[in-house]
Order: C-alpha cells, then sequence, then structure tokens
C-alpha cells in the first residue's frame, strides 16, 4: 500500500470478503436456501426409514400370518393341493425334516425348496414353537422377507416357511433417493429465486432510502428519504430518518448562521480594538496603558455579550426541552434584580403565576425583555405576571406597527436605537422569541396603557396544581 493511502471504513467495505462482503439479501437467500435444503434432505430421509420401516412390518405381518394359516392347515391334516397365498410373488412352502417339499404355493417349484437344507435348519432352531421372522436369501429371490414355523403333518415333524419379496421396498426407497438426489436440488433452487425475488421486492425501500441518503451525503445539502405509504417498520424507519435528517439540517443551518452573524457583527468590535492598539503604539507618550485597557474593556465586554448571545441562538432547538412547573412571579423578581438599573427609571413587578417550561431559558427571556424595556423607558417599567403569562411595559417612544415584526429578526435595531450603548447588540428580542417559542410559548408587542411598548410572553401552563398548591387553571 502506498504512503498516505489510508484504507477508510467504506474501503474495507467495498473490498470485504467472504461472507460479510456479501449483500444482505444474498445472505439471507443463501442461508434460507441451505436451510431448507437441510430440511428436506432430512425430511426425505425420515420419510424413507418411516416408509420403509412401515411397510417391512406389514410384510412381516403377512408372512407371520401365511405361516401360522398353514401351520394350523398342516397340523389339521387339511392341506389343499396348492398352499394358499395372497401377495404378488409370495412363497410358501411346506418342507420336511431333511428339506424336501411336501406342498407349495402355485407359483413355487414343488422340487426345488425355498431355502437352502443349512439355513433351514438354522432358522428351524431358533423358531421353536413359535414364528421366526427374518430377513434372508431365497432360491427366488435376492432378499425377502421370511416367516419360519415348526409343526408337525400326519405325524412327522415338517416346517412351514413363508416369503414375501424385499423388491417392493427396494423400489420405494429408490424412488425417494432419486426424489432425494435430483428432486430436493431442484426444488431448492426453485424456493431460492422465489425467495431472491421476494427479498428484492421487501429490500427496495432499504435500496430507495440508501439511495436517497448517499444523495444527500454527496450533496451536503437538505434532502429526505422516500416513505412509504404503508404503516410498516419501513415507513417507521424513513420517518424516523427524515426527523434526523431535518435536525442535521437545523443544526447545519444555526452554524451558518452563526458564522455569518459572528464574522459580520464581530468585524466592528474588532476594528475599534485594532484601532486603539495602533493608536497606543503610534502616540505612547499621549495613549497611557490604563486609557488602552479601560477603552478595550468595554469593547471585549461587547464582544464577549455578543458571542454568549450568538452562541445561544445557535443552541435554540439542539437539544429536547425539559420543562417543569415554574414560579413566574419569582423569576421576574430575579430578572427585575439580575437587570442593569437605570436612572430615573422606576421598575415594579406585580401579580403571580405559574407556566410550564425551563426555569433557566425562560429566566432569560423575561430579563431581555425588562433590559430592552429599561433601554427605552422614560421612567417607569412595569412587569405584569399571570398564569402563563408574563407582560413587560414601558412608557417610552414605543415601536411603530410596521416594525413590531422586523425587531424580532437578528441585529435590527430601530433609527432611535441605533447608538451600541444604548440600542445593544440586536439579538435581545431575537433570542427572546426563539427560545419562548422552543419552549411552546410567544413573544408578541403592543402598544401599552404607559404609552410605549408593551412585550408579551405567553406560556404553556401545567394542568397539575402550581408551587403552594394553587391551581393554576386552564
Amino acid at each position: 500500500m502506498p504512503a498516505g493511502d489510508v484504507p477508510t471504513r467504506s474501503n474495507r467495505r467495498q473490498h470485504g470478503r467472504g461472507w460479510r462482503g456479501w449483500s444482505l439479501r444474498l445472505r439471507l437467500t443463501v442461508l434460507t436456501a441451505v436451510l431448507l435444503c437441510v430440511t428436506l434432505v432430512a425430511g426425505a430421509v425420515a420419510l424413507t426409514s418411516v416408509l420403509s420401516r412401515s411397510r417391512v412390518a406389514a410384510l412381516d405381518g403377512i408372512a407371520r400370518d401365511r405361516a401360522v394359516t398353514i401351520a394350523a392347515l398342516a397340523t389339521d391334516d387339511r392341506l389343499p393341493e396348492a398352499l394358499p397365498v395372497a401377495e404378488p410373488r409370495e412363497i410358501a412352502q411346506l418342507l420336511d425334516a431333511s428339506g424336501l417339499v411336501i406342498a407349495s404355493s402355485p407359483n413355487a417349484s414343488r422340487t426345488l425348496p425355498v431355502l437352502v437344507s443349512s439355513e433351514l435348519a438354522a432358522l428351524r432352531s431358533k423358531a421353536g414353537d413359535e414364528v421366526l421372522v427374518t430377513t434372508a436369501a431365497t432360491t427366488y429371490d435376492d432378499e425377502a422377507r421370511v416367516a419360519v414355523r415348526a409343526t408337525t403333518y400326519r405325524g412327522a415333524p415338517v416346517t412351514v416357511v413363508a416369503t414375501v419379496p424385499l423388491a417392493e421396498v427396494r423400489g420405494l426407497l429408490g424412488a425417494l433417493r432419486v426424489s432425494l438426489v435430483v428432486v430436493v436440488p431442484l426444488l431448492t433452487a426453485l424456493l431460492a429465486w422465489v425467495i431472491w425475488m421476494v427479498l428484492g421486492r421487501a429490500l427496495l425501500p432499504v435500496e430507495q432510502m440508501r439511495r436517497a441518503a448517499a444523495q444527500v451525503a454527496r450533496t451536503g445539502g437538505p434532502g429526505s428519504l422516500p416513505v412509504r405509504d404503508a404503516d410498516d417498520e419501513l415507513g417507521a424507519l424513513a420517518r424516523t430518518l427524515n426527523e434526523m435528517l431535518d435536525r442535521l439540517e437545523d443544526a447545519a443551518a444555526r452554524q451558518r448562521t452563526f458564522t455569518a452573524d459572528a464574522a459580520h457583527e464581530l468585524r466592528s468590535p474588532l476594528a475599534a480594538v485594532r484601532a486603539s492598539i495602533d493608536v497606543a503604539r503610534a502616540h505612547p507618550a499621549a495613549y497611557s496603558t490604563a486609557e488602552l485597557a479601560e477603552d478595550l474593556k468595554g469593547e471585549v465586554l461587547r464582544m464577549q455579550a455578543l458571542v454568549d448571545d450568538l452562541l445561544l441562538l445557535a443552541r435554540v432547538g439542539s437539544a429536547p426541552v425539559v420543562r417543569s412547573p415554574i414560579d413566574l412571579g419569582r423569576l421576574a423578581h430575579d430578572a427585575v434584580g439580575a437587570a442593569r438599573p437605570v436612572d430615573g427609571v422606576d421598575v415594579g413587578v406585580a401579580g403571580s403565576g405559574v407556566a410550564l417550561g425551563d426555569p433557566a431559558a425562560i429566566g432569560r427571556v423575561v430579563r431581555n425583555l425588562v433590559d430592552n424595556a429599561l433601554r427605552h423607558a422614560s421612567t417607569r417599567v412595569l412587569v405584569t405576571v399571570d398564569d402563563g403569562a408574563v407582560t413587560v411595559e414601558d412608557d417610552g417612544h414605543g415601536v411603530p406597527e410596521e416594525d413590531r415584526q422586523r425587531v424580532f429578526e437578528r441585529f435590527v435595531r430601530l433609527d432611535e436605537a441605533r447608538e451600541r450603548d444604548s440600542g445593544g447588540s440586536g439579538l435581545g428580542l431575537a433570542i427572546a422569541r426563539e427560545v419562548a417559542r422552543e419552549q411552546g410559548g410567544d413573544v408578541t408587542l403592543a402598544p401599552s396603557a404607559l404609552g410605549g411598548l408593551r412585550a408579551a410572553l405567553r406560556l404553556p401552563v401545567d394542568a397539575a396544581p402550581g408551587p403552594g398548591g394553587r391551581d393554576p387553571g386552564p
């Protein structure tokens, strides 16, 4: 491998070999086909064994019954001229002590015994008074089920031999072997093809989602995955992935907005800092270090506040919202206490109430509304609290109706607030509305009875009793 050619995860996937390098469709098809083939082979073997055993047991019953019947006829001296048989190629003979044929069935010779004398003697010694059934080679068939019964005929000891050939069983086993060798592979191949087609149709939505995801990854822009009409697992997966892509796109948009806003708004304070440093370097005697530090302090604090506000806006919507009951009266008093006082402006808080939300986030919204009112008030700011509502009013110049939506945009400052020291960065109301909406509420502007602006924060109210046991109402 050349230097610098580092194998990535995707490269390793593409060059994977063996089982893990196969597609999911191929792996499922092969695995299912193998299991199916093993099942069919096991079933064929089991069927062969069961049929063979059942057929041999049936032949044993036929041979045993034939031997018992003929033995009874011989004992009663009622033997017919030809011994009775019923099954195809079934043979019955009555042999004397020396192995000569006394009587036989119509399809057997009257001179050629079905068993040779040595084998007959061995079977006769085992049979005794019971019927012995065994497999043996006869003079008529290669192999047959043989039933032997010792009895007497006209006072002399004789032996009844009844045989049923195993050719039928061997033919059945041969047919099953053919099915095992020929039919099972053909059936496995057919079912594997069916499984391949079914899996192809089943995994088609997954492939469509993969292609759509690859397109989104290549373009790096917004996109969505196709959603099936059926409300199944794949449809739920597509919807979940689309929600994830939307959140990722929102996060990317927030990052782009943060970068653009930071680059735009930090340019002026950085230029002011650089100008101060250049002046101090060019005129060290006229520009003392203390004066430089004092001038830089204000710009640095302004940049710090700006960056904090931008980071807060960038984080809005990036994490799940955890809501809990909030005492809005206490939160309003805390916000007023944390606000920077303005000479000649009186701030009052009236009422109490509860709401549902994140206390830290809602506190930031109320502080921003109070700070905005203090910057524009002439003599008075009034904060009114109720269940699910906080209203901040001032007696300033107010905001014209045509500008009441525009002031919620980032870095928007009206003409009377263009001065940075009084107008701020233009992010206070934008932060207030975005955070309020993230909490399930909103911020609206309207004329105030005091003569200035009325900023109203609306929040959801918990259905459970609020702090202190009071019911917050609907």
